[in-house]
């Protein structure tokens, strides 16, 4: 009979409960014991909402403290020495591994393929040994059964935790050290009642060799060669059909195979092509787990029938295009957003109420006008509703010209403008943008929202946080300041709440990484700016000192990537209009006076699609629409952008095409290798920020340790282009681990020009 199942659940609970247990626990005021204790109710919960919603098969050892990644590494025993013994490693090695401590520098960290969320970089040693550590799967496990849930345990797959991995020059070389660990974990899960186990390799859908390619099904062929369970090979965010990838994954003798139909739709045919011969069940990704709008019932179940058709009900599962951990938990509690917005918005509860749904259908054809009717009247009011449609916003976007995308001159014109405006140090010390978010402020914020105070008794508390910020960087002595942000709750969340076309959740939360959660915007309609959205406290940040304040906007890339977005027209239509709204701030900023804006663009990498065929089209709108967001600015208007977290190997042309007059990239925790592409062939012309302090991890960086990772991009990029600051912005840190951390900076900038 056809079923429902969930690749993986919200984790960090439908009150944020994880993360603040996470951070009360990391404070030292929380037991270990206590954490585990809220951790261990989450599952739970989640669990029993799944099966009241009539899901058959859940997921278990999805749910986790920090990181999914993380947890494949620890219990694989790929624990760098720098942490201690292997053998001996406990939860506080776990989270040392994640945010570090003291001297002890935690793991890279970078983001999901396409997504928002962050992962821990699996790093692994010449001498690399595997161990066994079972129980983050199987305590999971036994919790279900427990509750009478026979739940399937989800574990990272050898071959894509391989792929992520850095520190030796060929991970998967380790394959044939690391697969027998992986059958043995199955062995153990088999033997503690597990019918089912979902192995997730999404590193299939990406562009991969022949040599890769068979290294995947030795290993895969090793793995169900275990007797016992049945097991779920998951793949997702984008098509398997490419060369000859499906007819490789078919012939692992998985007992199921998951496909991403959202992401894409067209690998159907020949998935069922490659299925039909080996009597596999196909899980098919019908439900958006990535994005928050009501599920077309009729296009969902066009792809549902078409394989009951081909391989018969028995062999189907129905299932979300990805793990949930990507949405909010539930939308029907959202009650501040209008109520015809809000019936076309699905989070999580109700994706598996959808999902139910669908089965129903599949099970009672007859009566599918019935169990429809809701969703499709919401797929209709959406579709023929004004509000998604600003016959302004068109127009203005139909006019464009190619010379729209172009400042008036080109990098060596503007800089000489710009240095004979503004005389700067070498090595120019700056910050990429927000300080600590203080209890104080967050407290202000929520008294504001529930009338505790007025609003100008609320900017009068801004301006003392704003003037705190200046002179803090002021004593410091920072060369280029921002003012703190210390009014922005979101960097996207902010803009999207001062432009048409967006709502907001009040609890739409979802995991970024460990503790860290955003909430973003639902990008629903036409976009457009009706007055300014920061001049007001840059003009004010800017009259308490000498020196340049920068400016300080979230670029339209950016705003796009970290919202959900409509799904109703192509994204580069959407992205242009943002762009258009962002450029008016920009012109706006720049009659004000500011010499230095800064147009973040810190998820232009984490929207190139996962496969080649598709990337240079998304990259090439992408770059257009941040080159049309700041192309009036005047020559003497320094431009600066920011990306977090992004590897530019195989994008290179594309942002020297930025032509940001000053680029800032994170660079830390990579000791400065993602600087290698910058000084390499297609070397980037213009000035760069490569971040020498972590703002990710609580440690404080010395300044010894800040000046050599100045030397190193002096090395690679020269002086004359180099800037020192942080990695990202600082809102996530404290006051007492900023400070010294940015007076180390300054320290080590001050020391490279004293080199010189």
């Amino acid at each position: 009979m056809t079923r429902t199942a969930v690749l993986g659940l919200p984790r960090i609970g439908p009150n944020r409960e994880l993360k603040f247990a996470l951070e009360s626990h990391w404070a030292g005021e929380k037991s270990a014991e206590d954490l585990l204790a809220t951790a261990k109710q989450l599952r739970a919960d989640n669990w029993r909402r799944a099966v009241d919603a009539g899901i058959d098969v859940l997921p278990c050892g999805d749910a986790s403290l920090y990181d999914q990644v993380l947890d494949a590494a620890f219990g694989v025993g790929a624990i760098p020495s720098r942490f201690g013994d292997a053998a001996e490693a406990d939860l506080a090695t776990y989270f040392r591994m994640a945010r570090g401590d003291g001297d002890v520098k935690p793991l890279e960290m970078t983001k999901w393929f396409d997504t928002n969320y962050h992962y821990l970089v699996p790093e692994l040693e010449a001498d690399q040994q595997f161990r066994l550590r079972a129980d983050h799967w199987l305590d999971q496990l036994v919790e279900a059964h427990e509750l009478g849930v026979d739940a399937r345990p989800v574990i990272v797959g050898p071959f894509t935790f391989l792929k992520l991995a850095k520190g030796v020059d060929n991970p998967l070389d380790l394959l044939d050290r690391l697969v027998p660990v992986y059958v043995e974990l199955l062995e153990v899960l088999g033997e503690a009642g597990a019918g089912e186990i979902q192995i997730d390799e999404p590193c299939l859908v990406t562009d991969l060799t022949d040599d890769e390619l068979d290294r995947f099904v030795k290993a895969w062929k090793q793995l169900t060669a275990v007797e016992g369970p049945s097991i779920t090979l998951a793949t997702y965010f984008a098509s398997i059909d490419q060369g000859d990838v499906i007819d490789r994954v078919f012939s692992v003798g998985a007992g199921e195979v998951h496909v991403d139909l959202v992401r894409a739709p067209g690998q159907l045919e020949a998935v069922l092509e490659a299925a039909k011969s080996t009597g596999t069940r196909l899980s098919l990704g019908v439900v958006d787990g990535r994005n928050v709008w009501v599920t077309d019932p009729d296009k969902a179940l066009a792809l549902i029938d078409r394989t009951v058709e081909v391989l018969g009900a028995e062999h189907v599962t129905i299932a979300p295009s990805c793990s949930l951990l990507h949405i909010p938990y539930e939308a029907a509690i959202e009650t501040g957003i209008d109520p015809e917005v809000r019936a076309w918005l699905v989070f999580g509860a109700e994706r598996l109420t959808e999902l139910h749904m669908l089965k129903e259908a599949v099970l009672d054809p007859g009566n599918r006008d019935s169990l429809l009717a809701s969703a499709r009247e919401a797929i209709n009011s959406r579709r023929t509703s004004p509000r998604t449609n600003d016959p302004a916003v068109d127009e203005r976007v139909s006019n464009l010209k190619e010379s729209d995308y172009s400042r008036a001159a080109g990098f060596k014109v503007r800089n000489e403008a710009q240095r004979a405006r503004v005389q700067l140090p070498p090595i120019p010390t700056t910050t990429i943008g927000s300080f600590p978010q203080t209890p104080e402020i967050r407290q202000a914020r929520k008294d504001l929202r529930e009338g505790r105070i007025g609003q100008a008794e609320y900017e009068k508390f801004l301006e003392g946080q704003i003037k705190h910020v200046v002179d803090v960087q002021e004593e410091l002595g920072l060369d280029v300041l921002v003012h703190g942000e210390p009014e922005r709750n979101d960097m996207v969340e902010y803009f999207g709440q001062q432009l048409e076309g967006f709502t907001f959740s009040s609890n739409g939360w979802v995991q970024s990484y460990g503790s860290r959660c955003v909430k973003p915007p639902i990008l629903y309609g036409d976009v457009s700016r009706p007055e300014p959205m920061t001049v007001r406290w840059w003009e004010y940040a800017q009259s308490l000192t000498e020196k340049p304040m920068k400016g300080m906007l979230t670029g339209p890339v950016t705003i796009l990537q970290w919202s959900f977005v409509r799904d109703d027209q192509p994204r580069r239509e959407t992205c242009t209009q943002i762009a258009l709204a962002i450029q008016d701030e920009v012109l706006d900023l720049e009659k004000a006076g500011a010499f230095a804006i800064q147009v973040d663009e810190a998820a232009l990498r984490e929207g190139l699609p996962l496969q080649k065929r598709d990337q240079d089209d998304y990259v090439r709108w992408a770059v257009d629409c941040f080159r049309l967001t700041v192309a009036p600015a005047a020559n003497d208007t320094q431009i600066h952008t920011h990306m977090c977290y992004s590897e530019f190997n195989d994008m290179m042309e594309h942002i020297i095409r930025l032509d940001a007059d000053v680029l800032s990239i994170e660079a830390s925790r990579s000791d400065m290798e993602v600087l290698d592409v910058f000084a390499g062939e297609l070397s980037y012309p213009n000035e760069i920020g490569p971040g020498i302090y972590d703002i990710h991890s609580p440690r404080v960086p010395s300044v010894e340790e800040q000046e050599k990772l100045l030397a190193e991009a002096e090395q690679r990029i020269g002086r004359d282009r180099l800037w020192a600051n942080p990695d990202c912005g600082l809102k996530t840190r404290k006051w007492d681990e900023v400070i010294p951390s940015l007076k180390n900076m300054v320290e080590a900038a001050h020391r490279r020009r004293g080199n010189g």
